[in-house]
């Protein structure tokens, strides 16, 4: 078998083979990561704009269902639900982190 027979290496393709593979790297190293940086941060807005809004409709929602268990006045579901709040943010404070004083 003469050496003239044996088939050339294609060095075009496997050069633009290499290069596909480290552009493809770099990009999974640089721009997928941010890609999922944004949509975390996207989202993580999202979830706690929707949270507040949840949160003041069922404010809402509690002051007018004690109002109307409580004829009274409104200013015993406001009395109540502020208790409630002030002892949740108590709670809240007595956990967060001591600052470390030198």
């Amino acid at each position: 078998m003469p050496e003239d027979s044996q088939p050339k290496p294609d060095w075009a393709a496997q050069a633009a083979d290499r290069i596909e593979g480290l552009v493809g790297s770099i990009r999974a190293a640089t721009s997928d990561r941010l890609v999922s940086v944004a949509r975390l941060l996207v989202y993580g807005v999202l979830a706690a704009i929707m949270g507040a809004m949840a949160l003041v409709l069922f404010t809402i929602a509690s002051v007018r269902a004690l109002d109307e268990l409580i004829p009274r006045g409104v200013w015993i579901p406001y009395l109540i639900l502020g208790a409630i709040f002030v002892a949740a943010g108590s709670f809240l404070w007595s956990k967060k982190a001591r600052p470390v004083r030198a």
